[in-house]
């Protein structure tokens, strides 16, 4: 028997209530900074002409903040919708590997569960909850409750720029930009430690870096999704029979 086989997260009981309030309640510290950047969202797409509701609505049905700023770059009369289209695209492919990293989990779940966790799936929750799955605990509570935390206080957040956004138009005087990134980077310096896994983030990170630099805007993300992929393809995880 595999020895991943019987953790706990891996059956849908796991997706009860009571786990979904606790990931909603160990998420809302980090929402909370969430509603700061919702507001300059509000605040940037009002400048750019679009209503309350409008904004509104796209931060509740899109749910994704940097391909929503890359959106209003052409928003305009003449937006190419092409290159919209691609732009969200690129910034949000990531979403293609926090999938297949999940599948583990969620592969046993009927179709409208496990597609309606993916819905709020995003950075930090997705963080939590394989750092759960790594401890062997439970961890799809807190995916979909960490995500519906996210997901709250960034359309509460966008309403409130709308409104008053001027008061929080600029996060980084405050140093607020960087909160998402050190949660992120404490997630990983906290989680499971082997040479594999530093190799496959080295290796993430040396090919975002180089993308940055050398291709187009945000296809550093792409392009260190998927080295960190291909390298995790290449070295292959050890299993071990119980």
């Amino acid at each position: 028997m595999n020895a991943h086989s019987d953790l706990p997260g891996q059956t849908p009981s796991a997706l009860t209530c009571r786990l979904v309030w606790q990931g909603f309640a160990q998420m809302v510290p980090v929402a909370a900074f969430v509603l700061v950047f919702g507001a300059a969202f509000g605040l940037a797409a009002t400048q750019r002409g679009l209503g309350s509701g409008w904004s509104v609505a796209m931060s509740a049905l899109v749910f994704a903040g940097a391909a929503q700023f890359a959106a209003l770059d052409l928003w305009g009369p003449h937006m190419p919708l092409l290159a919209l289209a691609l732009t969200v695209f690129a910034v949000n492919a990531r979403h293609l590997l926090m999938g297949a990293t999940l599948y583990p989990w969620l592969r046993d779940l009927p179709p409208a569960r496990r597609y309606g966790v993916m819905v709020v799936a995003s950075d930090a929750n997705w963080a939590q909850a394989m750092h759960a799955f790594a401890r062997g605990e439970r961890g799809l509570g807190l995916l979909l409750g960490g995500g519906l935390a996210l997901w709250l206080f960034w359309v509460a957040g966008t309403w409130l720029g709308t409104q008053a956004g001027g008061l929080l138009a600029d996060p980084r005087r405050w140093g607020l930009d960087m909160v998402m990134g050190c949660f992120l980077l404490a997630m990983a310096v906290g989680g499971p430690k082997s040479p594999r896994v530093l190799a496959i983030w080295a290796v993430a990170a040396g090919g975002s870096l180089l993308a940055h630099r050398w291709l187009p805007e945000h296809t550093h993300v792409v392009a260190g999704a998927l080295a960190g992929g291909l390298a995790g393809l290449a070295w292959p995880e050890q299993t071990h029979d119980a």
